[in-house]
């Protein structure tokens, strides 16, 4: 999986964000758009684009971008 591709599917979820302020080390609870909505879209996003199955209890327990696409890497 391309680290790229990943962020720009992470940064797809948002509506206001600007894509380009999402990194990997961005802490994604931080974000002022962030919310419980886009928690599942996030989780939605990880079963469609990689066929991996992220928990709400994953979400809960990252704190960047990169913590989720390193998730989804060991799970993939």
């Amino acid at each position: 999986m391309e680290d790229n591709k990943f962020l720009e599917n992470f940064a797809f979820q948002f509506d206001e964000t600007d894509p380009g302020s999402i990194l990997l080390d961005t802490h994604f609870k931080k974000l002022d758009e962030w919310s419980s909505l886009i928690a599942l879209s996030v989780m939605a996003m990880a079963d469609e684009q990689y066929r991996v199955k992220i928990t709400a209890d994953d979400i809960k327990n990252s704190t960047t971008v990169n913590d989720i696409l390193l998730l989804i890497k060991e799970r993939s």
